[in-house]
């Protein structure tokens, strides 16, 4: 599923979309200790305009963030087909459109019972239908529909209970401690979408999960619920990334390769922002960057093995590896470089000593927020 497929998703999922329609929605409470308190089901159309409104603001949300980061497709493996397992147990839901309670209730039992989560939650999940009409040479829709793609959207949302402590009283005029506590649903913090939308087709091979936070994202849902093979988060990938290029460049290694090749890297993914498949670097791409930031040849001949035992030949997500900023960490000193001052800052040896040169451009210099003078 690359940007484009998603983003006709997501322009589509809308009431107002003559090309959507929502069909049935589960509604559920599972509490702390991974019981079901409640659900229901419901033909979407018979909700309130409240209620539904409510409902889509969490199922949109799933289809929000970045690919390859916030957005993830995992492939399902051969044996998640098999009874009682993830891919059979979504695609049977996905068929019974939620009008089975047997069926809906073993897809909710396992979210419940293999899900890891850390307070109690709401799920809401939708069955939707969308025609995929063909398009003209202009990229547009036309009256002329080639199918129709049913999926189910599922939000994972946490239930937080708030307590309003100290209110003004209009009636007694005065201020007061008030007792009761309401169970506030939030947005979503995890989701997932099946089957996916790839050449404008379903693929029910594929699952995209949703994860409001990349950096740390809900392994029991791809691996327990989902039956996937979980990969690395966006910050797993760039930790990985940094032990690789230690191991391969090592004491080679200084201010101006490091941010070479972020900024290399940076470049290429700008390079293909308009492009529909998620810019990608595998061990090839690599090598030629860090060749072009200056590492010598002697240590690149190490990459294919080191590349290999990491990665197992599986490519970068290059958003994922990006650094908006420059950090120079010392044990105690850290200086922030904004990505427009990167060549204005150089490591270097000064009388014998190692040290951070700065070349200050601008007359004006502030230490916490107070003007200074430079010492001549």
């Amino acid at each position: 599923m690359n940007k484009k497929e998603l983003g006709e998703i997501k322009k589509n999922f809308s009431e107002d979309s003559k090309y959507l329609t929502v069909n049935n929605v589960l509604s559920a409470f599972v509490d702390s200790e991974k019981n079901i308190k409640y659900k229901n089901v419901s033909s979407f159309v018979t909700l309130s305009q409240d209620e539904s409104e409510q409902i889509m603001i969490n199922l949109k949300k799933v289809l929000s963030g970045q690919l390859g980061k916030n957005l993830k497709e995992y492939q399902f493996p051969n044996e998640a087909y098999e009874d009682g397992r993830g891919q059979k147990v979504m695609y049977e839901t996905l068929m019974s459109k939620f009008s089975d309670s047997e069926t809906t209730d073993r897809f909710l039992d396992r979210i419940a019972e293999k899900m890891a989560y850390v307070s109690t939650y709401a799920v809401f999940a939708a069955h939707c239908t969308y025609s995929v009409f063909v398009k003209n040479k202009n990229d547009e829709m036309t009256d002329e529909s080639e199918m129709n793609y049913n999926f189910i959207v599922t939000a994972i949302s946490p239930v937080n209970t708030r307590f309003d402590g100290l209110v003004y009283d209009d009636e007694s005029n005065s201020i007061i401690k008030k007792i009761t506590a309401d169970k506030i649903v939030e947005l979503p913090s995890d989701g997932f979408l099946f089957p996916v939308f790839s050449d404008r087709t379903p693929d029910v091979n594929a699952v995209m999960y949703y994860a409001k936070n990349a950096k740390k994202p809900n392994a029991s849902i791809v691996q327990d619920v989902l039956d996937c093979e979980f990969t690395l988060s966006s910050e797993g990938e760039k930790t990985v990334f940094k032990a690789l290029i230690n191991n391969v460049c090592g004491e080679e290694l200084d201010y101006n390769i490091v941010t070479a090749v972020n900024e290399k890297i940076n470049d290429f993914a700008a390079q293909r922002a308009n492009e529909t498949d998620i810019p990608m670097i595998d061990q090839k791409k690599l090598s030629s960057i860090l060749w072009e930031a200056g590492v010598s040849q002697e240590c690149l001949e190490k990459l294919p093995a080191v590349y290999e035992k990491t990665m197992e030949n599986k490519p970068f997500t290059a958003y994922n590896l990006i650094e908006k900023k420059t950090t120079i960490t010392t044990p105690s000193i850290k200086v922030n470089v904004g990505k427009d001052a990167v060549d204005k800052v150089r490591t270097q040896l000064v009388d014998g000593r190692r040290c951070i040169v700065i070349a200050l451009d601008e007359a004006e210099v502030e230490i916490n927020g107070i003007p200074a003078n430079v010492e001549k």
